[in-house]
C-alpha cells in the first residue's frame, strides 16, 4: 500500500474443508481476491496446464511488480484430514466416492494420455516403478536406528554454549569517526541503561553489517524511551526502521529476516504486547532448530521493555510482571539485565548466539531501571555505569554477586535487585549481612552458580521475584536449592498474581522493599 516493495507470493491450497469444518462457498475468492495491494490468481489443481499457467503468471507479476500476489489453487483431500479422522462421521458416502473420482493422479494420467504424451501402458509402468521406490525407501526408513535418548531428542534445542564467543569489531579508525573521537568507554562521565544499550547497538550495528532493527517508533523517533536513538542517521532506512503497530509482523518480519541471512534485532515495546504474538516465537522461530535438526536457525535478538515500576505511567498494557509465556519455550535464551555495564555486556552475548549458533534471545530491559542513576538516595549516582570496551561479554549463566555476608543469600534481578539492595544496606545498621545474587539470565537459570553461593551462607536463601507468583521463577528455584542442599532454608518473596492498576494502586500488587524486608527478617525470628 505504501509502494514500498514486498514480492511475495502466496499460495492458498483450497480442498473446501478444515478437517470437518467446511469453507463457505466463495468465501476464499470473495474475501481474498479484494484485498488491497495483493494482485488475485486463481487455478484448477486438478487441471494442470491451467495450474502451471496461473503459477507463471503469479509468479512473474510478482518478480516484474515487486508486490504481493495470492495464487488460490482449488485442490482435493483424498481420506481423512489424519489417521483419525473418519469422514463419514461428516461427509456422506455419496461425497467420498465423488471425491475420490476427482483422484489428481487419475487427471494427470488422462491428461498425458490424452495429449500424448504418453501410453496407457506406460503410465502404469510410471505408478508402479514409483510405488515400488517408495516402498523400498519406507523399508529402509524404518530399519534405521530409533532415538533411544532425551539428550538426542533435546541436542537442537540446547546446543553446547561456548565459554567464549567473539563478534566482528569495527577497526579504531571506523569506531573513531562513528563516536566523532568521543569512545564513549574513553569518557569519564558514567551513565544509565538506556545509553549503554544505546551505545552497545551502535557497536554492533558498525560491525555487522547484515544486522536490522525494527519495531513501533524505534526509527526517528528512536524509541518510547531512546534506546535506539540516532540508529537510524547513523545506519539508514534500510537498516533501522518503523513497522506497522502489529507484534505480529514485527516478530513475522524478524524470521523471514533472519532465513533470509540477516541478523534481526526486531523491537516489542512493552511485554504486555508480546501475548499478541507468542507464537511467532514459541511455534515457529523457537522450533525450526528443534523439527530441522538443527539444519534451519532463526537467529536473532528480540529487545523488549519490560516489567513494571515506571512511575506516572502505567496500567496493564505497560506494566506487566508476566514471563511465563517467555519461560516456557524450550531453547529460548532470556537476559534480563539489572544496570548499564551488564546491559552492554549482555547484548553483545545475545547477539553473539544469534549469529554463531542460530539461537533465538530475548533481552528483557526493565522499564523502570533505564533512566536511573540514583541507589541509596538522590544524587549518589550509584545506578550509572562505565561503558564497556565492545569485545567484552558476559557468559550465559554467569552472575554478578554483592556484598560478602554469611548471614543469607538473597536471589534475585531487576528490579528485585534494585530494592534488594537498598534494604539491604538499612538492614546492615541491625547486624544484619547479606549476599545478594543478581541472577542476569531468567532462561537457562544459573542454578549451579547460585547453589555455590547459597553454601557460603549456611543454606540460608530468600528468592525475590517481582514478577507473578504462578509465573516467575521463584518456585524453580526454591525446588532446586532445597533439592540440592540437605537442611537448606528456602523463602520467596514474590507478586500476586494480578495485573497491574494504574498510579498508586499498582504498589499494592508489586513487591515492595517492605515485602523484602519482612522476608529477611522472618530467617531471624521477625527481628535482628
Amino acid at each position: 500500500y505504501q509502494h514500498i516493495p514486498a514480492p511475495i507470493l502466496f499460495v492458498c491450497e483450497d480442498n473446501g474443508l478444515g478437517i470437518s469444518v467446511r469453507t463457505p462457498r466463495g468465501w476464499i475468492k470473495s474475501n481474498l481476491s479484494t484485498k488491497t495491494g495483493i494482485e488475485y490468481f486463481h487455478a484448477d489443481g486438478l487441471d494442470l496446464p491451467d495450474a502451471y499457467d496461473q503459477a507463471c503468471a503469479a509468479a512473474a507479476y510478482v518478480r516484474n511488480h515487486r508486490k504481493p500476489a495470492l495464487l488460490h489453487l482449488r485442490t482435493v483431500r483424498l481420506l481423512g484430514h489424519a489417521g483419525s479422522d473418519v469422514e463419514l462421521l461428516y461427509r456422506t458416502k455419496y461425497e467420498i466416492e465423488k471425491t475420490e473420482s476427482l483422484d489428481p493422479l487419475i487427471h494427470t494420467a488422462q491428461l498425458l494420455i490424452e495429449g500424448g504424451w504418453l501410453s496407457p501402458d506406460q503410465v502404469l509402468s510410471l505408478y508402479e516403478g514409483t510405488k515400488a521406490r517408495l516402498v523400498a525407501l519406507s523399508r529402509e526408513a524404518v530399519s534405521r536406528p530409533k532415538i533411544t535418548s532425551r539428550e538426542v531428542v533435546m541436542a537442537p534445542l540446547h546446543p553446547p554454549v561456548r565459554k567464549t564467543y567473539t563478534l566482528p569489531q569495527s577497526s579504531d579508525e571506523a569506531r573513531d569517526q562513528l563516536w566523532n573521537s568521543r569512545i564513549p568507554e574513553s569518557t569519564p562521565r558514567q551513565r544509565h541503561m538506556a545509553m549503554q544499550l544505546n551505545r552497545a547497538l551502535t557497536d554492533i550495528f558498525s560491525a555487522i553489517p547484515n544486522t536490522v532493527l525494527f519495531g513501533e517508533d524505534v526509527a526517528r523517533k528512536g524509541g518510547v524511551y531512546h534506546v535506539t536513538n540516532d540508529l537510524m542517521k547513523k545506519f539508514g532506512v534500510g537498516r533501522v526502521f518503523n513497522t506497522m503497530l502489529d507484534e505480529t509482523n514485527i516478530l513475522g518480519l524478524a524470521i523471514g529476516a533472519a532465513h533470509a541471512g540477516l541478523l534481526p534485532f526486531p523491537e516489542i515495546q512493552y511485554l504486555a504486547y508480546l501475548m499478541n504474538a507468542i507464537d511467532q516465537l514459541r511455534g515457529e522461530a523457537g522450533s525450526m532448530q528443534f523439527f530441522s535438526q538443527g539444519q534451519f536457525h532463526n537467529g536473532m535478538v528480540m529487545r523488549m521493555a519490560g516489567l513494571a515500576y515506571q512511575k506516572g505511567f502505567g496500567g496493564h498494557f505497560h506494566n506487566d510482571n508476566g514471563v511465563a509465556a517467555l519461560l516456557e519455550i524450550p531453547g529460548l535464551v532470556i537476559g534480563i539485565p539489572s544496570r548499564g555495564d551488564d546491559a552492554a555486556m549482555m547484548l553483545r552475548t545475545l547477539t553473539a548466539l544469534a549469529l554463531h549458533d542460530g539461537r533465538v534471545c530475548v533481552n528483557l530491559e526493565p522499564i523502570a531501571l533505564y533512566m536511573t542513576k540514583d541507589l541509596h538516595e538522590a544524587g549518589d549516582e550509584l545506578w550509572l555505569t562505565d561503558y564497556p570496551p565492545p569485545d567484552q561479554m558476559l557468559e550465559v549463566g554467569t552472575i554478578r554477586t554483592y556484598g560478602e555476608g554469611t548471614d543469607l543469600t538473597i536471589a534475585t534481578y531487576a528490579n528485585g535487585l534494585y530494592m534488594s539492595l537498598r534494604v539491604a544496606k538499612r538492614l546492615e545498621a541491625e547486624g544484619i549481612h547479606v549476599r545478594i545474587v543478581d541472577l542476569r539470565w531468567l532462561s537457562p537459570l544459573p542454578i549451579t552458580a547460585l547453589i555455590e553461593v547459597v553454601k557460603q551462607t549456611d543454606g540460608k536463601l530468600l528468592v525475590v521475584d517481582e514478577c507473578r507468583a504462578s509465573s516467575g521463577i521463584a518456585n524453580t528455584l526454591a525446588a532446586e536449592v532445597y533439592e540440592a542442599l540437605d537442611g537448606a532454608m528456602v523463602r520467596r518473596v514474590t507478586a500476586p498474581d494480578s495485573y497491574i492498576p494504574l498510579a498508586a494502586a499498582a504498589n499494592l500488587v508489586l513487591v515492595q522493599e517492605h515485602d523484602i524486608e519482612a522476608g529477611i527478617r522472618q530467617f531471624f525470628g521477625g527481628k535482628a
